[in-house]
């Protein structure tokens, strides 16, 4: 309520009320001053509201006092209650564990006020979820009931929690919430065997390495908890068995790790040890953490293909062995039960096996061929056995032979077969060390000898020493060589191997006198270097080479740059050899001027000069012009041609190839004779041109031409 000192309630001052709220939710009686609430007030969306009155003077509306301000205040009442707002929850705890083990906490909100009374005191209980969890009543942290709790028995809880206000009183308000609890698994089980034997049947035809079997042992845990390690105990069969983990099974798989013989061995027993991985050292005590299990493979007899006594088999044969000639055997039997025969036979795969053949039953291996060591010193091929009750069963051996080599081939020297000796040589002196190859093949290696034959053996000029390590050397007799005398010699070398039957070849190694410096560097050993001098060398002779042959180099360019120019200058002269043509700048006096150039020199064949030398060739000798006969005027130019070319050909000085001859001659002339104004009538006479109409349609534009000049000429009377 408002009231001004100067209002004396006789209706003279009036209220006005502005600010938070005014007119919307809160009103003021203009005479009273009283004012009142029109709606409801919520605390918690405004806590207060802030407000200006002033009195105000009904007749002048002017303000009777400074205008004041005043603060409303909602007062709270517990109006909400607790609420959780990160709600529902989940949470997990392991399982076995102890009692007050931390789980969660919780956490509710009241919108009343805080400070006035317990609005806002929330207080917190388990609604659902007693005797496994409790919670804290003030702080909300949810805790573990139980001990020992087993994810195996339950492993998902839902507890359900209440928050309360007005600090759990009777007439508070409250909020609940969930929440989720999952217990996670830890190792405090070990596998289990679900039976302790297991039977297990195998053929014996089953391959290294192939799984045979599956056994498992059970763990109730998960995850890393549940892996499971399998282990063959030692003992009978474990070291033809091995044993593997499926890692998304967890199964035990057995697998072969050697084959199966029923004929040898038809059962197996072995024992199997299934333990956990990861193990927990808070659980040692409930025991050992796995299981044993036996295992009973039974061997199924099958029907197997024959069997090879050997896995390879290696075979020698000599060369040249007769065709037929049987250089070894292969074994194989049916190990099965009621044996049956075997039968061999080669696996053809190229013309190289064509070489052998093999007896069906007995399986012995024989030539077919003759065999040649230089050609083909090994064999390697394959053996097929079959067995005759099922010859779809089959197993394959391979078979290598080595041809062994007989001493057929002599010995020879090894290249080089030519060697020099200085002419300035010593008695004694090694001018070449020679060896030699064999191309037989000796499985202890060969030994050569070597000697001079007996023909070359009293010549005093070389010898052969036998160094006896498969060389020798080839020493000088005498003392000095002239190649004036001699220059070439053939030193006949007999070498022989140490094979059976002994093999031995002639071979003559060609000697050659040289030229050589007082250190025995050889200097020529050409004949032709025996009349050089004698301080000239090698080097010398090679640039005095180089030098006459830069020479002829130069001289051959020099006689092609000539002979070009030459070329050149004959295609200049033939360019040359055309009509003369005669310029005159003058105007002229038309048809009367007759003195302006004598056309019937390039007519008359008179008028040519006879003195004329020819200009295409240059000529050697001076010859005197040649004198031709007077051609006639009427002369016909093939005539004329014709007879200019019978000159040419029988002219001496002409040159040996074509060349270009021009003869200033027109002919008599067409039968319209010329149309040059040049040889035209001088005098002023009419001309008549109707001779061109009977020239024919070619010469019809001519004609008129001339024929509309006459028509139209102002001197001519009609």
């Amino acid at each position: 309520k408002l009231h001004s000192d100067l209002d004396k309630g006789v209706g003279t001052v009036k209220y006005t009320l502005s600010g938070d709220g005014a007119g919307t939710v809160f009103t003021i009686d203009e005479t009273t001053g009283d004012i009142h609430a029109i709606r409801s007030l919520d605390r918690e969306e405004k806590p207060f509201y802030t407000l200006r009155a002033q009195a105000v003077d009904v007749d002048t509306k002017k303000p009777l006092e400074p205008e004041s301000e005043f603060i409303i205040k909602v007062q709270d009442i517990n109006d909400n209650e607790p609420k959780f707002l990160d709600g529902p929850y989940v949470a997990s705890v392991p399982e076995m564990s102890p009692v007050g083990a931390y789980v969660l906490q919780v956490k509710a909100t009241d919108a009343d006020d805080p400070t006035y009374g317990n609005s806002a005191r929330v207080v917190y209980s388990i609604l659902q979820g007693q005797p496994y969890f409790s919670i804290d009543p003030k702080t909300g942290v949810i805790r573990t009931a139980l001990p020992n709790m087993d994810r195996e028995v339950k492993e998902q809880y839902q507890v359900l929690i209440q928050a309360k206000d007005m600090g759990g009183q009777l007439g508070g308000l409250a909020g609940t919430t969930t929440v989720n609890i999952t217990l996670t698994d830890v190792n405090d089980n070990p596998p289990r065997f679900p039976k302790s034997i297991f039977h297990l049947k195998v053929p014996e035809s089953s391959h290294v390495g192939s799984a045979i079997g599956r056994i498992r042992a059970v763990d109730p845990d998960f995850g890393k908890n549940a892996e499971i390690e399998y282990n063959i105990v030692p003992g009978d069969g474990g070291n033809l068995f091995d044993i593997t983990t499926d890692e998304n099974t967890q199964e035990g798989v057995i697998k072969l790790k050697k084959p199966l013989d029923f004929e040898t061995k038809k059962a197996y027993t072995f024992k199997v040890e299934a333990s956990n991985l990861h193990l927990d050292h808070r659980f040692h005590s409930v025991g050992p953490f796995k299981d044993t299990a036996t295992v009973k493979i039974n061997v199924l007899d099958m029907d197997e293909p024959p069997v090879f006594s050997k896995p390879m088999y290696t075979m020698e044969v000599y060369e040249d062995t007769p065709v037929g000639t049987i250089i070894g055997a292969v074994t194989a039997q049916d190990l099965d039960v009621g044996s049956s025969s075997v039968r061999y036979f080669i696996d053809w795969k190229n013309d190289v096996d064509s070489y052998f053949t093999i007896d069906a039953t007995e399986g012995t291996i024989a030539t077919n061929e003759l065999l040649d060591r230089e050609s083909t010193a090994q064999y390697n091929f394959s053996i097929i056995a079959s067995k005759v009750s099922n010859p779809l069963l089959t197993s394959k051996v391979n078979v290598i032979i080595n041809v062994l080599d007989v001493n057929e081939f002599p010995p020879e020297i090894s290249v080089p077969y030519e060697t020099s000796v200085c002419e300035n040589a010593k008695p004694g002196q090694v001018i070449q060390t020679v060896t030699a190859a064999d191309k037989d093949l000796s499985p202890t290696g060969q030994r050569f000898s070597f000697r001079l034959s007996a023909e070359a053996s009293n010549k005093p000029n070389f010898t052969v020493h036998d160094y006896r390590n498969n060389t020798a050397g080839i020493e000088t007799r005498r003392n000095g060589y002239s190649r004036r005398q001699q220059e070439l010699y053939f030193l006949p070398v007999v070498i022989e191997d140490s094979s059976y039957p002994v093999q031995s070849s002639t071979n003559t190694m060609t000697i050659r006198v040289c030229r050589c410096d007082s250190d025995g560097t050889i200097l020529s050993c050409n004949v032709e270097a025996i009349f050089l001098p004698v301080g000239l060398s090698t080097g010398a002779l090679i640039a005095i080479l180089l030098c006459i042959a830069i020479l002829l180099v130069i001289v051959v360019l020099y006689v092609a740059l000539r002979r070009q120019k030459k070329k050149n200058t004959l295609m200049t002269s033939k360019e040359d050899i055309r009509d003369n043509v005669i310029h005159y700048d003058d105007e002229g006096g038309g048809e009367e001027d007759t003195q302006a150039f004598d056309i019937g020199a390039l007519r008359n064949p008179k008028a040519i000069e006879d003195n004329k030398i020819r200009r295409d060739i240059k000529p050697d000798t001076l010859h005197f012009p040649r004198q031709r006969p007077p051609v006639e005027d009427n002369t016909d130019i093939r005539d004329f041609i014709n007879q200019r070319l019978q000159e040419n050909d029988v002219d001496p000085t002409a040159p040996p190839y074509d060349s270009l001859a021009t003869y200033a001659y027109e002919g008599n002339g067409s039968v319209a004779e010329s149309l040059s104004s040049i040889d035209s009538l001088t005098t002023e006479a009419d001309q008549d041109y109707d001779y061109l109409n009977d020239w024919g349609p070619r010469f019809k534009i001519l004609a008129d031409m001339f024929g509309e000049e006459e028509s139209y000429n102002p001197d001519k009377v009609t």
